[in-house]
């Protein structure tokens, strides 16, 4: 599972960061993290994160621990199933997915971060597993973020039916009384997040991360 037994000795913390692209500081940082998460275990399980107080009122709670033990986003040579418990290196590359831009990054560099990032927010929408984002799992998402806002309320479903008949029309154009939609590829949910600055809005407060640090 890459667990570590106890703290990761050198040629390991940097063998993660370049993997990862976090820091040598902020790999220490994040495996404090992991044992504290852990209750100094070598191995994290959902129960562990669903502990996290932060976490308690985010509207995809659900979604979100379920990322961190979704192949997907950890072992790209066995990209189906999930698995009960993941240990630090698991960890750690789910977590990447959430790492602020650096300050100093090229413009390919910078589009790759956004690439993976729209990748793991894409497997988070894909609540089956199968490769696209039916319309009815798009919608599910949107209700699930909308229903425990106090000002939104009783619109929330109507709100979530929109956006559900909006990706449709930016995926398919226009669609026709009979045709039957298969479902939001990857390409499609690029298109649907054009212009809006993923890069900086998905980021590890929910971790009681200090931001400060992993921007250095």
């Amino acid at each position: 599972m890459g667990a570590f037994h106890s703290r990761p000795d050198e040629n390991d913390i940097r063998h993660l960061a370049d993997k990862t692209g976090f820091s040598v500081e902020q790999v220490e940082i994040l495996h404090r993290r992991f044992k504290q998460l852990s209750r100094d275990e070598d191995t994290l399980q959902r129960e562990h994160l669903y502990g996290i107080p932060d976490l308690e009122c985010n509207p995809i709670r659900t979604q979100i621990v379920a990322a961190f033990f979704d192949k997907r986003n950890f072992d790209k040579d066995s990209p189906q199933g999930t698995v009960q418990e993941i240990g630090f290196e698991q960890f750690l590359t789910v977590m990447s997915h959430f790492r602020p831009l650096k300050l100093r990054m090229t413009e390919e560099q910078r589009e790759q971060l956004r690439l993976e990032k729209l990748q793991f927010l894409f497997n988070m929408y894909d609540l089956d597993n199968d490769g696209k984002i039916s319309l009815e799992e798009y919608r599910h998402v949107v209700y699930e973020l909308l229903s425990q806002n106090p000002q939104i309320g009783n619109e929330s479903a109507a709100i979530a039916d929109a956006a559900m008949l909006e990706a449709a029309t930016i995926c398919m154009g226009q669609m026709e009384p009979d045709q039957v939609y298969e479902g939001i590829t990857f390409q499609d949910f690029l298109k649907m997040w054009t212009g809006i600055d993923i890069e900086t809005k998905m980021h590890v407060r929910f971790l009681k991360m200090d931001n400060t640090t992993l921007c250095k």
